[in-house]
């Protein structure tokens, strides 16, 4: 692995923390054990997470890599760590809805278990002190969170995402739920994915039982947290 100093972090998040390389245009992304939920209310840490969420991100930005999705992943640098392009982050997070399940269950009173004639998009306000509050296409443009161009691309990347990762999944006997994204702009003022794909950031239902994969498990409380990441990771890499 590529020599940093823990000096030099430029950023800590819920779930990852960001360093220099001395390499302009890249990031070193350590993902942490720590999870969160309900903006934050919600603690606790598992030692292990980190890895899993690390290794299951980098396989999915690989597998979308193949499928001509741009995306801020170099490579994997070990088994906490990966190497990605510096961008500059939209304050927007966009949510894919195959199936109801979550939040919008809650907020508009529909029943959990729906499949969706097709991928509902929701984009929400990237902002933790509001909760993230759902918005508009038009709250977007007109606020200058994105431009009308950069939000057509956002939703065309997030639908070939959907398409491809469905597809993916469905070859693993498991149901891509639903899903949220982030997007960048690299260097040269270029529209790209980024963040993480993990089960932190999908909801993953078994095809066959319906288990939860995912980060409902710590949600809801409904153990075996670990064991469901890694389930996903052994089903991706084979």
């Amino acid at each position: 692995m590529e020599t940093f100093s823990k000096e030099n972090c430029i950023y800590e998040g819920k779930a990852k923390k960001l360093f220099s390389t001395g390499q302009e245009g890249t990031l070193l992304v350590e993902y942490k054990n720590s999870f969160t939920a309900f903006d934050g209310k919600k603690k606790a840490q598992m030692e292990g997470k980190g890895r899993l969420n690390n290794l299951i991100s980098s396989e999915i930005f690989e597998y979308l890599r193949q499928k001509s999705i741009p995306h801020h992943f170099i490579r994997k640098i070990d088994e906490t760590h990966q190497l990605v392009k510096n961008v500059k982050i939209l304050p927007i997070e966009v949510v894919v809805r195959n199936i109801t399940t979550g939040s919008i269950c809650k907020r508009l009173g529909i029943k959990e278990g729906m499949h969706l004639p097709r991928p509902l998009v929701e984009f929400y306000y990237k902002d933790d002190a509001l909760g993230d509050p759902i918005i508009t296409e038009d709250h977007i443009i007109l606020f200058g969170w994105g431009t009308e161009k950069e939000l057509a691309i956002m939703k065309d990347l997030t639908l070939k995402v959907n398409d491809a990762m469905t597809s993916y999944f469905k070859d693993k006997n498991i149901v891509l739920v639903d899903f949220k994204l982030e997007f960048g702009k690299d260097a040269e003022g270029n529209v790209i994915l980024a963040d993480e794909i993990s089960p932190d950031t999908c909801r993953f239902w078994d095809s066959s039982t319906g288990d939860r994969l995912d980060k409902d498990r710590f949600r809801k409380d409904l153990g075996n947290v670990l064991e469901a990441y890694e389930e996903i990771l052994k089903r991706i890499t084979g």
